[in-house]
């Protein structure tokens, strides 16, 4: 029964919210418009405006949160599995079974991941405190160099300051999990650029 909570992840993950929202309201798709074909926040609020954009960010948050928040309740958070129940809304988003393995960055998905686990405060306040950091003291230009080094320092930062195990596992997954899929967004601009060329 605990797995199912890892599938039910998974597949809420797998909604794309951004693309539906703004093809709802805007009728327009925001994969075929955005340079990284990303159908996350970002790009919903920049193609589809301001309430596309919140809107998306709401449903966003509420699928990392919804599963994750059902599972704690049930079972606690000791067992490891909830460790694949939190990572496995971000998983969904960046690799959606519904649009062929494709999907967005997992920023604000898990961000609601975490929200879910308060009032354990540590996770949501590290990932915050380094987005900070490095938009405002230490400013990386490109969003996605600084989304990197944000869930790099963010995923230190859990295996020292965090105590339960199944969530240092939780957040050392997602935070590779984010990072992979950044890293998959270099390649395919360097391959773009490669065939331009």
């Amino acid at each position: 029964m605990q797995l199912a909570f890892i599938l039910l992840g998974y597949f809420m993950g797998s909604l794309l919210f951004g693309y539906r929202i703004t093809w709802l309201i805007k009728g327009v798709d925001i994969r075929e418009l955005a340079d990284d074909e990303n159908p996350g926040t970002y790009n919903a609020f920049v193609f589809g405006g301001f309430w596309c954009g919140i809107l998306t960010l709401l449903a966003d948050m509420g699928k990392g949160y919804l599963p994750v928040m059902l599972y704690r309740q049930r079972y606690g958070m000791e067992n490891l599995i909830f460790a694949f129940v939190m990572a496995a809304p971000v998983l969904g988003h960046a690799f959606s079974v519904f649009h062929g393995r494709k999907g967005g960055k997992g920023i604000a998905v898990s961000f609601g991941v975490l929200l879910a686990l308060i009032p354990i405060w540590k996770p949501v306040l590290l990932l915050i405190f380094f987005y900070i950091l490095f938009s405002i003291v230490f400013k990386i230009g490109s969003h996605r160099r600084r989304s990197i080094v944000t869930f790099g320092c963010f995923f230190i930062g859990c295996l020292v300051l965090v105590t339960i195990p199944a969530i240092i596992l939780g957040c050392v997954m997602i935070s590779c999990i984010v990072i992979y899929k950044h890293h998959l967004v270099e390649e395919k601009s360097n391959e773009s650029a490669d065939f331009i060329v």
